[in-house]
């Protein structure tokens, strides 16, 4: 299978909402019209697209009550995508996620010049800065190998102790991208935005947070606090 082309993917707002949901659980398909503003016939399109590019993979299962089994959806690549947008650069590079395990990475541009008195000067230069950026695109490489595994065993750990799909959302959301907006989860989640205060405030028994002017993000004190806590439980 040719690479699939993640920016034609990841470029209309509908595909990502969907991927967002997929990353929390499989969904099958009634589910995830639920949660997207637009059509079902729509998000059927939008899955086949996503299908096709090789970006998500589909199968029957049989539910819990009798009928018809549903049709699920899963992603089906396990990738970080790494791109520069510039005048003089355009590049871009998939990173498959896994392998080896890499503990410690540095970079030295310290002894790359900024100013060259000549073309060659330039391109050995150049070559340098590359090499060092595999250095980087390699630690990265490894730090989201290891939150991919860590985000695996929070989802099932979450689902197994408190069983609530919305809250580990919201947990899910906010741990990617620091903090958020409850009109932002209220769009995200297709919930009505006291519905997402009402969700915030349950996780919050479970995972501290912080839920100030509309805005929720970890509480980071007292998430160390609670880890102390359980630290001198144990020693106990």
């Amino acid at each position: 299978m040719t690479e699939p082309d993640i920016f034609y993917i990841l470029g209309n707002k509908v595909r990502r909402d969907l991927l967002s949901h997929l990353t929390c659980t499989e969904c099958y398909f009634s589910f995830l019209s639920s949660k997207v503003s637009v059509s079902s016939t729509a998000v059927a399109k939008h899955l086949k697209i996503m299908e096709r590019e090789g970006i998500l993979k589909s199968y029957e299962r049989e539910g819990p009550f009798i009928g018809p089994a549903r049709k699920y959806y899963d992603i089906a690549i396990s990738k970080t995508y790494v791109a520069t947008v510039t005048p003089n650069l355009f590049w871009y590079r998939g990173l498959d996620l896994g392998g080896e395990s890499l503990e410690k990475a540095s970079i030295d541009l310290s002894s790359i010049p900024m100013e060259h008195d000549s073309l060659l000067g330039m391109v050995h230069s150049f070559h340098e800065l590359t090499s060092e950026l595999e250095k980087v695109l390699k630690a990265l490489q490894a730090v989201e190998s290891r939150r991919e595994v860590l985000m695996r065993q929070i989802k099932e750990r979450y689902l197994r102790e408190i069983g609530d799909m919305t809250q580990l959302a919201i947990l899910h959301y906010i741990l990617l991208v620091g903090e958020a907006t409850v009109d932002e989860l209220s769009d995200r989640l297709n919930l009505k935005e006291r519905e997402v205060l009402v969700k915030a405030q349950e996780l919050d028994r479970f995972v501290p947070l912080i839920i100030k002017d509309g805005t929720i993000k970890i509480d980071e004190e007292r998430l160390k606090q609670k880890l102390g806590g359980e630290s001198d439980a144990r020693e106990d």
